[in-house]
């Protein structure tokens, strides 16, 4: 498989295909490649533009501004993480980046709040809480409508994934790649796959964003203007037994002569309920494709997970 695999993934309209057209399409490209490209997603440009105005405002605070909200034992799951503190499972060095997290914000007294912290916001950037909210809600929502598509063509109700993921520890990522050295090495993030559901990234200015295909080759992933790249996680991955595969990719350094320039993205963390049980679906077990992983809750595979890649300890 060559480079020329990005003329064969399917651009699709949330918007202008019909439901079963989009469900079948969304389907068989993230069975073929564990990625599509969607527009028309009813994320408005405008909002989407303010945040990255506001995530760049943040970035550029001082380093002691920042790291009054990290957030000690939260597992970086909130506010702010610092540089080169991830790592990608299984790599041997840091990855060359700095975020913020936005998570869900649950009504007062709910029970899942033992499982999610509430959000931190910082207080030196006008406007940062109510626009970064509501850039929540909307990813929120996007996703739920592509995981409509996904259920009919796994065969299961529109609905199916609405209550496994009602008030999911889902998170918005605001992610800053300083500029590097020339000498820095080859990779700004290193090659790994989601532990979510799926994951909707809002183009990054920059370029670097590589997938690896099913023949191992990596190629750029560059979505159109106003386009989302969207990936399998590892959690969707596991409920299909492998029948839609979480997609591997990395963030590569730019050419030399670019690397004084940051890059920023966006990605949303689509995840299911903590307490929600991730069992492969009977239809994706088969003799040919037998059962590859026993159940284990959203919960416990996030923080199995999140200890991986460094973010918790134990």
């Amino acid at each position: 498989m060559t480079s020329s695999v990005l003329e064969q993934v399917p651009t699709l309209s949330l918007a202008r295909l019909d439901v079963a057209d989009f469900a079948q399409a969304i389907g068989g490209s993230f069975r073929e490649f564990g990625f599509a490209i969607v527009i028309d997603h009813g994320i408005d440009d405008a909002l989407i533009a303010r945040g990255w105005s506001l995530a760049k405002a943040f970035f550029a605070l001082p380093e002691e501004a920042k790291r009054a909200y990290l957030v000690p034992g939260g597992g970086g799951q909130r506010g702010y993480t610092a540089f080169g503190t991830e790592i990608a499972k299984g790599a041997s060095e840091n990855d060359l980046k700095e975020f913020w997290h936005v998570g869900r914000e649950l009504p007062e007294g709910d029970p899942l709040a033992a499982d999610m912290a509430p959000n931190v916001w910082p207080s030196e950037i006008a406007g940062f809480h109510e626009t970064f909210q509501a850039l929540y809600d909307a990813f929120d929502a996007a996703g739920s409508r592509i995981l409509s598509g996904v259920a009919l063509y796994l065969g299961l109700p529109a609905d199916w994934f609405d209550s496994r993921i009602e008030n999911g520890n889902s998170i918005l990522r605001l992610l800053h790649y300083p500029p590097v050295s020339a000498q820095a090495p080859g990779v700004r993030a290193g090659a790994h796959e989601d532990i979510n559901l799926i994951t909707l990234l809002a183009g990054a200015e920059e370029g670097g964003l590589e997938i690896r295909t099913r023949a191992g080759e990596w190629i750029p992933v560059t979505p159109p203007p106003g386009g989302l790249a969207i990936n399998v996680g590892d959690m969707l991955q596991r409920l299909t037994n492998h029948v839609l595969p979480s997609t591997s990719h990395r963030v590569v350094n730019p050419p030399v002569e670019r690397r004084h320039i940051p890059r920023y993205s966006m990605p949303f963390f689509l995840h299911l309920r903590p307490d929600v049980v991730i069992e492969a679906l009977p239809q994706c077990v088969t003799p040919d494709n037998p059962l590859r992983e026993p159940p284990i809750t959203a919960h416990d595979y996030l923080h199995e997970r999140l200890r991986e890649i460094g973010l918790t300890k134990g």
